[in-house]
């Protein structure tokens, strides 16, 4: 979908539309969830502060999210993918993979389906939505982004090695911000560099994802579309409005962290024995820290003590603290789930 939550912002409120818009939060501590395209010629994008966001665009308009007017368009479009395939693998509440290699309709053609989808929730919706055309996932990905907004592009397999060796580094799904810039400072600028290094390299310098990117930059993704998933973590995490500094004054605040965990661990009677916690610095970076028992952690205490223990080599790392989260992972039991979309917490 188009700028999914900003769209449905300036479909019902119809003052807004052509402006810029921000869901999400105004203050310092706010974040932006999602940014119209009038909004997003400014630089304003997701994940970005409130505060950087009004810098950059003084007549941006602020809205509050509203979460179950999101989920109800997603339910909408949902139900319009499973007109055309049972293999709908949802990424979030705004994107999915669909399989239409065998579909309900009959139709031989992904792209002819995908126009008609895109008709389909207009119509019903009122809202654009972009796709990719591909024969894999992760091609379907990235061809999905490049004709946005309300567009289509079609990758097929005598086009993509020409496509994918075009491309520039830091639009490979996958490849954030750090390693492109990683892969920058070995040379690898776009696609035809990085299909230039070895697998043995790329593994020695970017561990267990460096075959991964050997195998994308050919094309290569046997990945299938999977309307199930597997549930590998329970977390909670919360922003703050202030940053932190002082461990002392941090470890109160992983208690309702923990208590949160345990309480979903112990309603879906599934625990996990690595602990991992993660911290957020006032500029963004996010620091992760560790640590796997003999045995699943069930109770608070156990629970708490290795979160302390955790706490000050991600502190160091961050200086200062914007955001704490704790995960539990490793489950005792793999609880396979339907998802329906993600459902963002937003500082207001």
């Amino acid at each position: 979908m188009d700028a999914f939550y900003a769209s449905i912002e300036q479909r019902d409120n119809p003052d807004l539309r052509g402006k810029p818009v921000a869901v999400g939060g105004e203050s310092e501590r706010g974040v932006v969830a999602a940014a119209s395209y009038e909004a997003r010629k400014y630089g304003v994008r997701s994940a970005m502060s409130g505060a950087m966001a009004r810098r950059l665009c003084p007549s941006l308009i602020f809205t509050r999210p509203r979460f179950d007017a999101y989920q109800e368009v997603s339910r909408q479009i949902r139900s319009i993918f499973l007109e055309y395939t049972d293999l709908v693998e949802p990424l979030s509440l705004d994107e999915a993979y669909l399989d239409v290699t065998e579909n309900h309709k009959q139709n031989p053609s992904a792209t002819l389906i995908a126009n008609e989808i895109r008709q389909r929730i207009f119509e019903t919706t009122g809202l654009s939505a972009s796709a990719g055309v591909s024969y894999n996932k992760f091609l379907a990905k990235i061809a999905s982004d490049v004709n946005k907004p309300n567009g289509i592009t079609v990758i097929t397999q005598d086009l993509a090695n020409d496509f994918l060796e075009k491309l520039a580094i830091e639009k490979f799904y996958g490849i954030g911000k750090v390693t492109a810039q990683k892969m920058k400072n070995l040379g690898i600028h776009s696609g035809l560099e990085l299909k230039t290094k070895s697998k043995e390299e790329l593994l020695r310098r970017f561990g267990k994802a460096g075959g991964w990117y050997y195998h994308i930059v050919r094309g290569e993704d046997n990945r299938e579309v999977n309307p199930n998933r597997i549930r590998k973590s329970i977390g909670s995490e919360e922003t703050f409005k202030e940053d932190y500094e002082n461990i002392e004054d941090m470890k109160p605040l992983l208690i309702p962290l923990v208590e949160d965990i345990l309480r979903h661990c112990k309603k879906s009677d599934n625990y996990g024995k690595t602990l991992t916690l993660k911290a957020k610095s006032a500029d963004f970076q996010l620091f992760t820290r560790s640590k796997t028992f003999s045995k699943e952690i069930k109770t608070q205490e156990e629970m708490l003590l290795a979160a302390y223990d955790l706490l000050p080599s991600a502190v160091e790392a961050a200086k200062k603290v914007r955001l704490l989260g704790l995960s539990v992972s490793n489950l005792s039991k793999e609880q396979m789930i339907v998802l329906s979309g993600v459902q963002l917490e937003l500082p207001l």
